[in-house]
């Protein structure tokens, strides 16, 4: 962790990269004021809590202010995109909407390596924390996949779509199979959670759905083994 207003400053002015930022809600000051500036622009997440949350940390004399360091790099969108293009390949994409169990994150994010996915996009809040345990269930491949956070899903579907890429959802029931769909060309497909699924706004501003049929009738797959199934159809049709 990074302690005290000006140590966390100071690591949005020159590093190490941050997860999220803590501070006390009552908290004043002109390094407050500049952290908030630089945490908006570097599109690290703040989070406001009680005095009392920050001195369960035990990080010592915090002075209303503590940082998570990230060990996952963050990328920008768009660097990305521009990246796999020059490359000469057709974008894979994976968001993730709502999915909070850090088991489920790192284990996607292990199929999305071993799948061929070029980047899974996050939005900065209501995602679980990707720290050691996530990092863990990975087997790694979170410091090894590029991380996009983003501080909204719908613009960086705006922007997906502005690159040329496609954007589909992944949902319960749909006509359209998951066989039938065409994931060899620029996609981005969105994963939702278990029990909420795709936030409806965020569902209407992609291009299409489909879903993944089952034998018997049953709520849901678990997450992490629906975009198992999925990326791994999807690499079969890449691989041709």
């Amino acid at each position: 962790m990074v302690v005290g207003p000006s140590a966390v400053l100071e690591a949005l002015e020159r590093g190490p990269a941050l997860d999220r930022i803590y501070l006390d809600t009552k908290v004043q000051g002109a390094a407050v004021s500049s952290i908030r500036k630089l945490a908006a622009e570097s599109g690290v997440p703040i989070a406001y809590v009680p005095a009392v949350k920050l001195d369960n940390f035990n990080a010592g004399t915090h002075l209303g202010c503590i940082a998570q360091k990230s060990r996952v790099q963050y990328s920008a969108l768009q660097d990305v995109i521009s990246h796999v293009v020059d490359s000469g390949q057709a974008p894979l994409l994976l968001i993730l909407d709502g999915i909070t169990d850090i088991r489920n994150i790192g284990g996607i994010a292990r199929t999305a390596y071993c799948t061929g996915v070029h980047a899974i996009i996050i939005p900065e809040r209501g995602v679980g924390a990707l720290q050691e345990d996530a990092i863990l269930t990975s087997a790694g491949a979170l410091e090894k996949i590029p991380v996009c956070r983003v501080p909204s899903l719908l613009k960086a579907v705006d922007e997906l779509h502005l690159n040329g890429i496609q954007v589909l959802a992944s949902v319960m029931r749909s006509s359209t199979s998951v066989s039938s769909v065409d994931f060899s060309s620029p996609v981005a497909i969105v994963m939702g959670s278990e029990d909420k699924g795709i936030y409806p706004a965020l569902q209407k501003h992609c291009d299409a759905t489909f879903s993944i049929p089952m034998q018997n009738d049953f709520e849901s797959l678990n997450v992490s083994v629906a975009t198992g199934i999925i990326l791994y159809e999807a690499m079969k049709q890449r691989m041709k």
